[in-house]
């Protein structure tokens, strides 16, 4: 089963650039860029990853992200992943990055978006492995500080196919950013949002997501399950959802194994994806197998998985037909 998981044609989802900023790279570019860290060996550092819910891991996370301060940062950071996955044979990926976490602390903008983009360019033409920008927002910075971000993005409109909200959710719901969201739908941007697993006020920041937001996928979302009627409207209108197993088992009690099940049950796109898997030590292979193992999924199963992932990719039809036609072709 893990062979046929190795060779499964694989999509990813829900996958921020900066969670994929493994301990050695950040090891160099500290160097590069004169910056002591506070630990003195790689398994120092990995040892110090060491949370158990979200608000614990997000310090470890902004803090991780210091050492990234030039455009040959941002591109190393991105090229680094993107060879991850194409050894784990992802063919599509749409990447999360954080522009605030970084204009925040004085790095522009122009930077951290050029650097992604020529490692998006160089990947597909030297990896085979296709990919897209998703600039996400961090919910616990003014809804001010977004609409602000959101504008500087318009010049670089054509490199981002849409907007997320992500980082600390609790006295964060997605109201606050109701009117960021709606000038980003008129701007053309695709539209997605963390409604994370387990938090206050779960199923009320889902339903505010669907039906006040408009979102067109969540990330997360398992929490729907609470309530039917959102399940409901969720299979009505096509919405996916972004699920990370093994991200689950590091900030909640469990990867939500059963929840994933029950929902694949029920019909809803739920897909599976790593999240930030430098922190989570597990990148999508890792995460399928893992809910493999948990559940027993069959192969058939696992090819759904995919299937509904590329399903809700933002892609023009003929390209997700394409990638459809190649997880039927393996699984058969």
């Amino acid at each position: 089963m893990k062979d046929f998981i190795a060779g499964l044609p694989k999509c990813e989802l829900h996958l921020h650039i900066e969670g994929t900023l493994e301990p050695e790279l950040k090891f160099d570019l500290a160097r590069r860029n004169g910056i002591a860290l506070p630990y003195t060996s790689v398994e120092e550092m990995r040892a110090a990853y060491s949370f158990d819910d979200l608000p614990s891991f997000l310090t470890v996370y902004y803090e991780g992200m210091q050492v990234l301060r030039t455009e040959p940062d941002f591109y190393d950071l991105a090229m680094a992943y993107l060879r991850k996955a194409a050894e784990q044979n992802v063919r599509y990926a749409e990447i999360f990055f954080d522009p605030q976490a970084h204009t925040s602390r004085g790095v522009p903008f122009d930077v951290v978006i050029r650097g992604l983009r020529r490692a998006l360019i160089d990947a597909d033409r030297q990896l085979g492995v296709r990919a897209q920008l998703i600039m996400c927002f961090l919910r616990d910075f003014q809804a001010e500080y977004a609409m602000a971000t959101l504008l500087e993005s318009l010049p670089y409109k054509e490199w981002i196919v849409g907007i997320g909200l992500d980082s600390d959710e609790k006295g964060n719901p997605p109201a606050k950013f109701a009117a960021v969201y709606e000038r980003a739908r008129q701007e053309g941007y695709l539209l997605t949002m963390h409604c994370d697993v387990d938090q206050d006020n779960s199923i009320e920041h889902i339903r505010q997501a669907i039906e006040e937001i408009g979102v067109d996928r969540i990330d997360h979302g398992v929490n729907i399950l609470e309530d039917q009627r959102l399940v409901d409207l969720v299979l009505a209108r096509g919405i996916g959802l972004t699920c990370c197993p093994i991200s689950n088992g590091y900030v909640t009690d469990s990867m939500k194994a059963e929840g994933i099940r029950k929902l694949m049950e029920l019909g809803v796109r739920v897909t599976v994806n790593s999240d930030d898997p430098a922190y989570f030590n597990g990148y999508v292979g890792e995460n399928l197998v893992a809910l493999q193992e948990e559940l027993q999924l069959t192969r058939e199963e696992l090819a759904r998985l995919e299937r509904n992932a590329f399903e809700i990719t933002w892609l023009p039809r003929h390209l997700k037909d394409a990638y459809l036609a190649e997880v039927d072709a393996y699984l058969a």
